[in-house]
């Protein structure tokens, strides 16, 4: 090998490694249309057996049967918007500056008997917070809320363009399909049809399993709520249901939030003899929904929807969150079934690949 082939190697290596960087850099700049794309692949996923009901059973055409499940899709979702409504003029009048002072004044009170409840069994958990200046906190609001304001621009840009592309993507089965046969050799693509159609048939499945999760945890956290009267009880539940897609973590958050809502609903009432024990109450009924929901729900519609063992989808959200943080968490178990499927289509033979891909 001469100086020449090898200066060639190199310059080879490098135009390699800037093309590499450049595609990275090409990804970077539009990881928000690969979230559209991804996002409106899901909802494509979720919409399929509805679209499938509604052209075997009901005898409609496919663009009918799309049209109308966008429809019911929308409807939904104008529907979670309405809900949350009341819950926004309360918290703007509550922060409105006609009835701050009141808000402040109350926060401080709840703060106080907290403290003072602590402080009369000599446990000072709170002494760091004694100085705390709650008014100064609430002067940073308006900010906060204008920021939420200027994202509400890009939140409908969007959603529109969600809908937009899970409309072509519903239209036309194949579509997703095809655009990645493109890049797949040419020996590969009967395998990887293979490979998608079941990747496409399990993740369904398992997404929809995720909607009869949410549901369940959404039905036991409005029951136990409406118990003791908080108000916004459907409301209150449907965020801290939804935040169970993210494992671990989901429903740690769901269950401080609940806590908070819990407390600031009953502002003004005895802390001793209300606040306190409907706050614990409510708590003990939100660890029990979460003991039913990780030892009953989980189990049965993961290991019906996937096809895995719940040791598996345990051991995959703990790697994944590992490598990825909470967004790997999120995508673990779709990620780990496709890749399930792949190996077993292309890896059949391997002794491991048989023992994890036994059920598929």
């Amino acid at each position: 090998m001469n100086s020449k082939d090898i200066s060639n190697g190199i310059l080879r290596a490098i135009a390699i490694i800037l093309g590499i960087l450049a595609l990275l850099y090409f990804f970077y700049k539009i990881q928000s249309v690969l979230a559209y794309v991804a996002i409106a692949a899901v909802v494509s996923l979720v919409a399929r057996p509805i679209i499938r009901f509604l052209k075997r059973k009901l005898k409609f055409r496919n663009s009918i049967a799309v049209i109308t499940t966008m429809f019911l899709f929308i409807g939904f979702l104008i529907g979670l918007v309405s809900m949350f409504i009341p819950l926004i003029q309360k918290q703007g009048e509550n922060l409105s500056l006609l009835n701050s002072d009141a808000f402040k004044i109350k926060l401080q009170t709840t703060y106080s008997h907290l403290n003072d409840y602590f402080l009369e069994r000599n446990i000072n958990v709170l002494e760091q917070f004694k100085h705390l200046d709650l008014a100064s906190q609430l002067n940073k609001l308006p900010t906060v809320f204008n920021s939420v304001v200027g994202a509400l621009g890009s939140i409908t840009v969007g959603l529109l363009s969600i809908l937009f592309i899970s409309f072509f993507l519903m239209k036309d089965k194949d579509l997703l399909n095809n655009g990645l046969r493109a890049i797949v050799p040419n020996k590969s693509e009967v395998r990887f049809a293979k490979s998608f159609s079941k990747i496409k048939d399990l993740l369904s499945r398992y997404f929809i399993g995720l909607i009869f999760q949410i549901t369940i945890l959404f039905i036991l956290y409005t029951i136990l709520l409406s118990i003791f009267g908080i108000e916004n009880a459907i409301v209150i539940a449907i965020l801290c249901a939804t935040l169970n897609l993210i494992p671990f973590v989901g429903p740690l958050i769901g269950g401080i939030l609940m806590l908070f809502l819990t407390m600031t609903s009953n502002i003004g009432l005895d802390f001793n003899s209300i606040i306190l024990p409907t706050t614990i109450y409510v708590m003990i009924g939100y660890l029990i929904a979460q003991l039913i929901d990780n030892f009953l729900s989980q189990p049965i519609i993961f290991s019906k929807s996937v096809k895995s063992h719940p040791l598996e989808i345990f051991l995959s959200i703990i790697i994944f969150g590992l490598l990825f943080g909470i967004l790997g968490m999120v995508v673990a178990v779709p990620t780990y079934t496709a890749i399930k499927v792949i190996l077993k289509e292309f890896l059949a033979d391997n002794k491991i690949v048989q023992s994890l891909t036994k059920n598929l």
